[in-house]
């Protein structure tokens, strides 16, 4: 599932920007679809710009029936019905979607620690310190198990001690549900962190779920920028694409 909405906060129809021929949420869509690892592939979405777009490339998509407040809400709706076991969100804006990445997050459900998972995602790690310090990447903590203790737009964790070694990790925004997960998660409200942060995986951490991260390679570039953007146009040029 591919939630996408058009009024994106900072860059408002991003989805829907060229990138070397085709719009962004075209090329999220495709490169899910390439991985073939799933049974299905559908965009679920508010806009009817974006039903549209999908369908004229010859793709699925999922008209949403009422207004959400994030994505996890949008998929519930789309799931509810479907016979199905686990549900993997792939953002809109991240159109260098990997299959190795997918494989890896998918795979932690037949770990011995499988039972104690609701859901799982991917980090990867940071090493700029503009990049540590950039709101619009979202850093994540782990325990000794790689369970996430936290999400922030700060950076964490604080590195007071200059004498210990820390490694910070950006959230990359796939995730692995289990059906089962994401339908509690759309009947729970919205609490405080998960509100002054705006980032949803927080609601999980909120109610007692537990999140399994994976370490990813980086997938090349989330479109939260015009600038990003521009980035993600020169990764298709040196490819070719």
């Amino acid at each position: 599932m591919i939630p996408a909405r058009y009024a994106a906060t900072r860059f408002p129809g991003k989805l829907m920007q060229d990138l070397n021929g085709k719009t962004v949420i075209t090329r999220t869509y495709e490169s899910a679809l390439k991985t073939g690892l799933f049974e299905d592939v559908f965009v679920v979405t508010d806009s009817q710009i974006i039903y549209d777009e999908i369908i004229a490339q010859g793709g699925k998509a999922i008209l949403s029936k009422t207004e959400h407040e994030c994505g996890s809400d949008r998929i519930a709706e789309a799931v509810e019905d479907m016979d199905i076991d686990i549900v993997v969100n792939v953002q809109g804006d991240e159109p260098f979607t990997s299959k190795s990445s997918l494989e890896k997050v998918l795979k932690v459900f037949y770990g011995s620690d499988a039972h104690q998972i609701d859901l799982a995602s991917l980090m990867t790690p940071l090493h700029q310190k503009e990049e540590i310090e950039n709101p619009n990447n979202v850093k994540v903590i782990v325990n000794k198990n790689s369970f996430a203790l936290y999400f922030s737009r700060s950076p964490i964790p604080y590195h007071r001690d200059k004498e210990v070694a820390v490694t910070y990790y950006k959230h990359i925004g796939i995730y692995a549900f289990r059906k089962q997960a994401i339908l509690d998660f759309y009947q729970l409200p919205m609490l405080t962190l998960e509100a002054s942060e705006k980032i949803e995986c927080i609601r999980y951490l909120e109610y007692g779920k537990n999140i399994k991260m994976v370490e990813s390679e980086p997938m090349g570039v989330g479109i939260d920028t015009p600038e990003d953007l521009e980035k993600a146009k020169q990764i298709l040029n040196k490819r070719g694409a």
